[in-house]
C-alpha cells in the first residue's frame, strides 16, 4: 500500500501533510516517529492530518502530531499549510474554511497570493488554563518566578490552544535556548509540558522570537508561539495593541493582531516543497517493527 503525502513549510517550520479523507491509514506513535526521522524517513517538525469532520458545522478535522509521535492541540504555521493543502488537493473550493482541532474550532481564510489569515481564538493566561501548577507560585504582577534546575527564571504563561511559557530577553542570539528550553519544557510545573518562547522586544510594533517546541526542539518558526508572545507583550504594555505586530522568527515574519477581549489574528505565508508516496509496511519493516493490521 502506498500513501500520498505533501511536504510543506510555514517560515521553515516544516510539515508532512496527509489526506485521510480520500486515503486510509492507521497512525501509530512508532510510525510517526519513523516518518519524522530526517535520515531514514521524510523528516518534519509536525505531521498534519486532514480527516472528515466529526460535526456538521465544520469542513474538516485537523490533527497535529509532533515528531516524537505525540498528538498536540494546535499549530499555527500548520493551520496555514492545512488551508492551502485542502484547496490544492481540491478537497474544498472555499476561501474561508472552519476546521475542528483538539483545542476547538479554527477559521482559516486564504488570499490569491499564498497568505493565510487564521483566527487563533482568545489567549488564556490563568495557571489552570495552561496548565501551570508549580508547588509554590511566586508572582509579581503577571510574571511568575520559577526555579529551573537551581536557576531562577522569570516567565509569563499563555495558552493559544497549546501551552506556552514566554521569557523576555535582551538578545535572542545570546538567550540560553538550548539550556532553558528543554528544562522548562519538561518542568514538573507544566504537567502537559510546554512550548518555551524567548522574546526580544525591538520596538512597540516588532519582536524577535525563538521557540523551543515541546516534543520537537527549537524550530525555525512557531505560529502559536508568536501569538502567545505578542499577546503577552500587549498585555504587559511592551507592544502597541492598536497596531499589527511583526513577529520575526528565524524562518521569516508573521503579522499578529490582538486587542484584549478579542481573538488573536495571525497572517503569514505558506510554501509547498514536494509531493511523494511512502509505504507504511516498508518503513516499519525497515525499522524491524511489525506493520499495523
Amino acid at each position: 500500500m502506498l500513501i500520498e503525502f505533501t511536504k510543506m513549510h510555514g517560515l521553515g517550520n516544516d510539515f508532512m501533510v496527509i489526506d485521510l479523507v480520500t486515503q486510509r491509514l492507521e497512525l501509530t506513535k512508532e510510525l510517526i516517529s519513523l516518518l519524522a526521522d530526517r535520515h531514514m524517513g521524510i523528516g518534519f517538525d509536525q505531521l498534519l492530518v486532514v480527516e472528515p469532520p466529526m460535526r456538521p458545522d465544520v469542513d474538516f478535522r485537523y490533527r497535529i502530531f509532533n515528531s516524537d509521535g505525540s498528538e498536540v492541540e494546535q499549530c499555527g504555521n500548520g493551520a496555514r499549510c492545512f488551508a492551502r493543502f485542502v484547496q490544492a488537493r481540491k478537497l474544498t473550493f472555499k476561501q474561508r474554511i472552519r476546521v475542528e482541532t483538539k483545542s476547538g474550532i479554527l477559521t482559516l481564510s486564504t488570499d490569491n497570493f499564498g497568505w493565510v489569515d487564521v483566527d487563533m481564538g482568545k489567549p488564556r493566561f490563568e495557571p489552570d488554563e495552561i496548565p501551570f501548577t508549580p508547588k509554590a507560585i511566586t508572582k509579581i504582577q503577571n510574571a511568575y518566578h520559577l526555579d529551573v534546575e537551581g536557576t531562577p527564571v522569570q516567565l509569563y504563561v499563555a495558552n493559544m490552544g497549546n501551552p506556552h511559557a514566554v521569557i523576555k530577553v535582551d538578545d535572542i542570539l545570546t538567550a540560553e535556548v538550548e539550556k532553558l528550553g528543554p528544562a522548562i519544557e519538561s518542568h514538573p510545573a507544566f504537567p502537559e509540558r510546554v512550548n518555551v518562547g524567548f522574546m526580544q522586544v525591538m520596538n512597540q510594533r516588532h519582536i524577535r522570537l525563538r521557540v523551543y517546541e515541546r516534543g520537537v526542539g527549537e524550530t525555525q518558526a512557531c505560529g502559536t508561539g508568536a501569538c502567545a508572545a505578542v499577546a503577552t507583550g500587549i498585555r504587559e504594555g511592551w507592544l502597541d495593541e492598536s497596531e499589527e505586530i511583526r513577529a520575526q522568527l528565524y524562518g521569516g515574519s508573521l503579522l499578529i493582531r490582538w486587542s484584549p477581549g478579542y481573538s488573536v489574528m495571525m497572517t503569514g505565508p505558506t510554501a509547498f516543497v514536494y509531493e511523494g508516496v511512502f509505504s507504511p509496511e516498508g518503513i516499519t519493516a525497515q525499522a524491524g517493527l511489525k506493520p499495523s493490521a
